[in-house]
């Protein structure tokens, strides 16, 4: 049994490596397409890994008015949650047996995990432009997580009330993509939107929006904790379109073209995320707080109704 464990842990942490290396792929390209849109040539290729083992290797400074340990801390507990979340996922993928009643629950928790991690460093650091940040920060989660939860509650009901990710997956082999309806429309632009709210992109980066708050939420944050946080983001990155994947596009078949296909589907919506983030300006936040409560958690709840209809 204790082996089982200790061969099971190995599979989580080699799934979680695997998606953090993908998440590195994923921030290239989109800093690649960036850098096009606006006429320069970008960065080589690893550069995002340059990134992270510079930081590694420089001084960690810590603010004198600030809670050290929760302040250091913090963002380990968020590139934790993002693991567990991404081994989660990803083991749905190459394991589908080993889902459990409940996965997809869990998943939506450990998605907040690292937003909550860098609120709470943020306000221990004791720097007024981090505070703001985090204010910022928990006001767009409060925004985005309605319609998100919504879109995932239309998508449990329209695959026969199934809280299994492998079993959501099963079920749109069977039936077809729950994008290919009204609601499942409907519901991948009510994603495509949060998953651009939760990865703190244009329009939504509005705490860091370094133009005013020089940082913002990670303004005091250096050396190897800051790191951690772009390991964080850069896992994010991979998880969530992988996310919409599975609950809209039948999830990823490690199984001959199947990859391929499931590659290309996930290309699809980095694309969508590189295009939104270049041609959109930055939201203000009670401007963000309107959209999510407003017209995006008004056509979720249509969603909603259109997929009790069979729509």
């Amino acid at each position: 049994m204790a082996v089982h464990g200790i061969i099971l842990l190995i599979e989580f942490a080699a799934i979680a490596t695997g998606i953090l290396i993908l998440g590195l792929i994923t921030s290239w390209i989109d800093r690649k397409v960036t850098a096009r849109v606006q006429a320069r040539i970008g960065p080589p290729w690893f550069q995002p890994v340059a990134d992270i083992l510079k930081l590694l290797g420089k001084e960690t400074l810590v603010p004198e008015n600030s809670v050290r340990t929760i302040f250091l801390t913090a963002p380990l507990f968020g590139l934790a949650g993002m693991a567990l979340a991404a081994a989660l996922l990803g083991h749905v993928f190459v394991q589908p047996e080993l889902s459990f009643v409940g996965d997809v629950v869990v998943l939506i928790y450990l998605l907040i995990v690292p937003a909550a991690a860098l609120i709470i460093g943020a306000s221990a650091s004791g720097n007024p432009m981090a505070i703001v940040g985090a204010s910022r920060e928990m006001k767009l989660i409060l925004g985005y997580e309605l319609p998100f939860l919504i879109v995932i509650a239309t998508v449990i009901y329209k695959t026969g009330f199934n809280f299994r990710l492998a079993a959501i997956i099963e079920a749109q082999a069977q039936n077809g993509w729950n994008l290919w309806s009204i609601s499942g429309i409907i519901g991948f632009i009510v994603l495509l939107l949060s998953t651009q709210a939760k990865l703190g992109l244009v329009p939504f980066d509005i705490p860091e929006a370094d133009q005013e708050l020089m940082g913002g939420i990670i303004t005091e944050y250096s050396g190897p904790p800051l790191a951690v946080v772009k390991m964080t983001k850069t896992m994010l990155l991979a998880v969530m379109p992988l996310f919409m994947v599975t609950l809209l596009m039948g999830g990823i078949r490690p199984e001959g073209l199947s990859i391929i296909w499931g590659i290309l589907k996930y290309i699809v919506i980095v694309v969508l995320i590189v295009l939104i983030r270049n041609t959109n300006p930055r939201l203000r936040i009670d401007q963000a707080l309107k959209l999510f409560w407003g017209p995006v958690t008004a056509i979720a709840i249509i969603g909603l109704v259109l997929a009790y209809w069979g729509l």
